[in-house]
C-alpha cells in the first residue's frame, strides 16, 4: 500500500489552438481529416470491454458531403442493451471499491491524452461527423471535453473534503457513495464534449454506465470511448451501445436497477423519459435520479443604449455559429426601434456575406446541418415565414441539399410578437427579430419572459448600468445562463456552469460540482470513541 495523499492539480481551461496556416496543429488536423476520408470505420458496440457486431448498420455520412460514408455503426438491439446493463452491474462493485483518486487519475490521464496525441483525431471526427468548422470543433471536442475531465476531478475532491463537525469523543463523517444501480447516459449529436461528459461524470464518482450516443455522432463518440480505454478505464464501467432511442429506452428505463438518467436532447424525449420513470416508479430498487438538459429558445434583448458593434456580433455569432445547432444559440432577438435603422442594413449585409460550405475549407464559418430530417424541419419554418404576412425574410431562407445539408443563415423580421419562429425551437441557422417601440420596453420584457416555454440562455446588450440591473431582475427566471454584452453561447467549464430550467431541463449545471452531486448518495457515519456503558442517565439519580 502506497502511503500518500492524492491532490488533484488545480485545473486551468485548456488553451484554444489557433490552427493558423503553417502551424503544427493545422498540419496534423488536415492529415487526420484526410485519414477519415480514406477509411470507412466499422464501429461496434462495446459491452464489458468486448466488441459486439450486430449487423444492423447505421451509416454515418458527412453532413456537408452526404454522399461520403465515414463510418458504419453496429446498432444495439434490446438484447445487447440488456447485456450492457448486466455488464455495468457486474463491474460496479470493483469499480466503486477502487480508491476515488485512482478513478480520477484515469480521467485526468484521458484529458492529457486528448490535449496531446488524441487531439487531432477527435477534432477531425467531430468536424467530419458533425460538420463543425475547425474552431467549433476545437472549443468542443478538445478544450471543453478536457476541461470537463479535469475540473470534475477537482470538484470531486472538493465535495468529499466537505465533512461535518465532530465534537470531543465523537467522529462524524460523510461517505459520498455512488448511486446503487446503473446510470443510463443518453447523449446528443451536437457536442462531443457533452457526449463524453454525460457518461464520464457519473463514472468518475464510482457509477457504472450504459452509454447510448446519438447515431449521427457515433464516430466522435467511438473515438472518445477509445480515449477512455487508452487512459485505463476498466471493462464494463462504461458500456458503449449506439442504438435507436426507443429501443434502448424500452429496456433501460424499465429495468429495476436503473439508478439515474443523464440526458441531453430534445424536450419531447426528456418528457417521455420522465413520464416513463414516473409511471414505473414502484418497480425500481431506488428512486432514479433524472438529470436533463433539453431545448432552448434563447434570446438577445437589446436596450436602447446598446453598442451596435457588440449587438451585431452577438446576433451573428450567437445565431449562426455551428449553424444554430446549439441549445444555447440565439434564436430570437428584441431590438429597439431607435436602433433598428442603424443596425438593419449592416446586420443583413454581414449575414449574407458569411461563407458557408465544407469543413475542409477553413474559410467557411457556417457548415451543414446534421441531416435531411433537420433540413426538412427547418424548411417547414422557412416556408411558413415566406407565406405568412407578418414576416419579412431579410436574408437567407434557402436550402440546398444537392451536396450537403446546407441552410443559408436566415434573418426573419416578425411583426407578431407571438409568431411561431419567436416561440418554437427550430435548431438551425434562423434568427427571428422583433422590433419594439422604446416606450414599450417593460411590455417587451414580459414578451421575452413569456413567449417561449424554455429558459436556457439569454443575452442583454446595454451600456446603461441602471437599466441593465432592472432588465436582469425582470428576466431573473428567463434563463439559467445570462450574458451581458455578449452572445448567449459559449459557456466555459469552471467559469459559467451550464443549464436552464422550465422546459430547458433540470438546471443541474454541467461544468460545476452541482452536477456531480446528482450522481452521489451520501452516507453519514458516526463513531463514538467513548461509548456509554450504562443504560440510565446521571440526571436520574435522586441524590
Amino acid at each position: 500500500m502506497i502511503s500518500t495523499q492524492f491532490k488533484v492539480p488545480n485545473p486551468v481551461n485548456e488553451p484554444i489552438l489557433g490552427y493558423l496556416p503553417g502551424s503544427k496543429e493545422r498540419t496534423e488536423l488536415k492529415e487526420a481529416l484526410a485519414s477519415i476520408e480514406r477509411e470507412v470505420v466499422e464501429i461496434p458496440c462495446i459491452i464489458g470491454g468486448k466488441e459486439v457486431r450486430t449487423g444492423t448498420i447505421f451509416e454515418v455520412r458527412m453532413p456537408h458531403d452526404h454522399k461520403t460514408v465515414i463510418a458504419r455503426v453496429h446498432l444495439a438491439g434490446k438484447e445487447q442493451i440488456a447485456i450492457a446493463i448486466d455488464s455495468a452491474l457486474a463491474a460496479k462493485k470493483a469499480w466503486e471499491s477502487m480508491p476515488w483518486s485512482e478513478r480520477a487519475r484515469i480521467f485526468l490521464k484521458a484529458a492529457d491524452l486528448l490535449a496531446g496525441p488524441w487531439r487531432a483525431r477527435i477534432n477531425a471526427a467531430t468536424m467530419h461527423g458533425q460538420s463543425k468548422n475547425v474552431y467549433q470543433a476545437e472549443i468542443d471536442s478538445a478544450c471543453e471535453l478536457a476541461d470537463f475531465l479535469r475540473f470534475n476531478a477537482k470538484f470531486y475532491e472538493q465535495i468529499i473534503s466537505d465533512q461535518p463537525f465532530s465534537p470531543a469523543g465523537i467522529h462524524n463523517a460523510v461517505d459520498y457513495r455512488p448511486l446503487e444501480g446503473f446510470v443510463f447516459a443518453v447523449t446528443p449529436f451536437n457536442f462531443t464534449a457533452i457526449a463524453g461528459n454525460l457518461p464520464a461524470a457519473p463514472a468518475m464518482i464510482g457509477n457504472t454506465v450504459v452509454w447510448k450516443p446519438s447515431e449521427q455522432q457515433s464516430l466522435a463518440a467511438y473515438r472518445t470511448y477509445q480515449l477512455f480505454e487508452a487512459a485505463g478505464l476498466p471493462p464494463g464501467v462504461i458500456n458503449f451501445v449506439p442504438a435507436p432511442g426507443p429501443v434502448a429506452g424500452e429496456v433501460a428505463l424499465h429495468h429495476p436497477a436503473l439508478a439515474g438518467v443523464h440526458f441531453t436532447g430534445s424536450s419531447a424525449t426528456f418528457n417521455h423519459i420522465t413520464r416513463t420513470v414516473g409511471a414505473g416508479i414502484e418497480g425500481y430498487h431506488t428512486y432514479p435520479r433524472i438529470v436533463g438538459e433539453t431545448g432552448g429558445k434563447d434570446f438577445v434583448f437589446a436596450h436602447p443604449s446598446a453598442d451596435l458593434d457588440v449587438l451585431n456580433v452577438a446576433l451573428i455569432r450567437g445565431a449562426f455559429e455551428y449553424q444554430g445547432q446549439k441549445c444555447s444559440a440565439a434564436s430570437r432577438a428584441y431590438i429597439p426601434a431607435s436602433l433598428w435603422p442603424k443596425l438593419k442594413d449592416r446586420l443583413i449585409e454581414e449575414t449574407r456575406a458569411l461563407k458557408q460550405g465544407d469543413v475542409r475549407d477553413f474559410r467557411n464559418l457556417v457548415n451543414a446541418v446534421i441531416d435531411s430530417r433537420s433540413c426538412s424541419k427547418i424548411s417547414t419554418y422557412l416556408e411558413h415565414a415566406k407565406t405568412t404576412a407578418s414576416y419579412s425574410v431579410l436574408a437567407g431562407g434557402e436550402v440546398d441539399t444537392s451536396v450537403g445539408y446546407f441552410v443559408k443563415p436566415t434573418l426573419l423580421q416578425a411583426t407578431d410578437p407571438k409568431a411561431r419562429t419567436l416561440s418554437e425551437e427550430i435548431f438551425g441557422p434562423v434568427l427571428s427579430l422583433y422590433v419594439y417601440e422604446d416606450a414599450r420596453l417593460a411590455d417587451t420584457l414580459k414578451l421575452v419572459n413569456e413567449t417561449s416555454p424554455y429558459a436556457l440562455t439569454g443575452a442583454v446588450i446595454s451600456q446603461d448600468r441602471m437599466a441593465l440591473q432592472a432588465v436582469l431582475q425582470e428576466l431573473r427566471h428567463s434563463a439559467g445562463n445570462i450574458y451581458i454584452n455578449d452572445k448567449p453561447t459559449g459557456a466555459v467549464v469552471g467559469q459559467q456552469p451550464f443549464g436552464g430550467a422550465r422546459r430547458s431541463g433540470t438546471n443541474d449545471k454541467a461544468g460545476s460540482s452541482m452536477n456531480l452531486l446528482r450522481w452521489m448518495s451520501a452516507r453519514t457515519i458516526k463513531e463514538n470513541f467513548v461509548p456509554p456503558k450504562q443504560v440510565l442517565y446521571p440526571y436520574m439519580n435522586e441524590a
